[in-house]
């Protein structure tokens, strides 16, 4: 069997396959004695992985296309679609019309069957969809985020159950979690989440047993960078990107030389703990001018208040970001400056990422971008002055309407078959 790779992203699936079997990730560092040895399998998954992106890409796509596009042999492909389909990944859609020979047969993957539950947990409210693999909500709910986690959990696996119960005519896969925090990746359990209310908490054991579903979960920052290579939206040189999400505190995630990286103890990308400002505001996590506490909604809402309460306005109160950027779209100082305070100290964080790490796309996940107009351009101002090259990050601002934390909850089980990154 031949195998040919066409394309830069087909180099990051045969680096995924090219894993340690024992443990299913290569870490950085290791010894090649902890490699598995690639054999005629290794070979088969990646030509296994090559067609069924190309399927997701492409569809509808006849076995020919397939076969012209990946460079594999037209028997390698036959063979491959074949097991996809009696797995139920892939379905035989309408035939081509060709003036002669064979007409094709399409193939489209199956979206009516395989769903995922996607998991959303926020430090107020968790969130709980269930979506095939274009990202069609089949059905969509929200729970409050309890203080305690038992009972969060228990009221969590009755509403998975309850789901799944209700929709007997679609194959469950799994369910994907994001949260706001960094977890052990050798024992999946939270590590470090100072905006929830629990500390240390194994999530995925109670749920897999409760739910009968394989359950994965990831740092929110981490899933939204995953959703984003998912979509397709970047040419596939794109091999390094940053998502920074704003909310309640601020959160990166990065995927560097297209992997994740975790580093020790699953905290690498914390950044939004490093001071930005010197005996700044205290933080949540025990120290003074994090970034989370300097450039996130809670910045802005605590500067906005702070002004006004100084000034006595009779109308200033606002309880919440939204209202800050309806007070700043029609012109109100106050609101203004608030958004630039905000901005100026993300501008800092963005900055130090660029020059650090020059990525190709930087997204900035959150309400923020519904304020872009206002905040946008003092980012770029302040990562302008501080680049000491030429080379700057795209910097795209990314809606709450496209709902990516929970896209990325479930990429993180529909991307599986897929081969995408893996984890540094």
């Amino acid at each position: 069997m031949t195998v040919r790779l066409s394309s830069r992203r087909t180099n990051t699936i045969a680096k995924a396959a090219f894993e340690t079997r024992e443990s299913g990730r290569l870490a950085a560092g290791n010894s090649f004695r902890t490699v598995a040895i690639a054999t005629s399998r290794t070979a088969r998954d990646i030509n296994r992985q090559i067609v069924l992106n190309l399927i997701r890409k492409h569809q509808p796509i006849s076995r020919a296309d397939l076969a012209r596009i990946s460079r594999l042999q037209r028997s390698t492909v036959s063979v491959i679609t074949e097991q996809l389909i009696a797995e139920r990944l892939v379905t035989v859609g309408a035939q081509g019309n060709l003036p002669r020979g064979r007409r094709p047969t399409f193939l489209h993957l199956n979206q009516s069957r395989i769903v995922a539950v996607g998991v959303e947990i926020n430090p107020d409210e968790t969130t709980i969809a269930v979506a095939d693999l274009t990202f069609h909500m089949v059905t969509r709910e929200t729970i409050p985020t309890r203080r305690d986690v038992d009972q969060f959990v228990a009221e969590l696996s009755h509403r998975i159950v309850a789901i799944k119960t209700a929709l007997p005519h679609l194959t469950f896969t799994g369910i994907g979690i994001t949260l706001p925090g960094r977890l052990d990746p050798a024992l999946q359990r939270l590590a470090f989440a100072p905006t929830l209310p629990w500390q240390s908490i194994d999530l995925k054991s109670p749920l897999e047993q409760s739910t009968g579903l394989p359950v994965v979960i990831e740092n929110v920052a981490n899933a939204c960078v995953l959703a984003e290579l998912w979509q397709g939206r970047y040419p596939d040189t794109v091999q390094n990107m940053i998502a920074i999400t704003v909310n309640n505190g601020v959160e990166v995630g990065l995927v560097l030389n297209g992997q994740i990286v975790r580093g020790v103890g699953g905290l690498a990308g914390e950044f939004g703990h490093v001071i930005v400002q010197e005996k700044g505001p205290a933080c949540c996590c025990g120290n003074r001018g994090c970034l989370s506490v300097c450039g996130s909604n809670l910045a802005a809402i605590r500067h906005y208040q702070g002004r006004t309460s100084a000034k006595n306005h009779s109308n200033a109160v606002a309880s919440n970001f939204a209202e800050i950027l309806h007070r700043a779209d029609h012109g109100e100082r106050s609101a203004i400056q608030a958004l630039q305070s905000m901005a100026h100290h993300l501008g800092l964080g963005v900055a130090m990422l660029v020059t650090g790490l020059s990525p190709d796309v930087i997204v900035l996940v959150g309400e923020l971008a519904n304020g872009w107009r206002l905040i946008g351009p003092i980012i770029d101002q302040v990562v302008a002055q501080r680049i000491p090259t030429k080379f700057r990050s795209r910097i795209l601002p990314i809606a709450p309407e496209s709902q990516l934390p929970l896209r990325g909850a479930l990429v993180l089980v529909l991307q599986q078959p897929f081969g995408m990154p893996k984890a540094l």
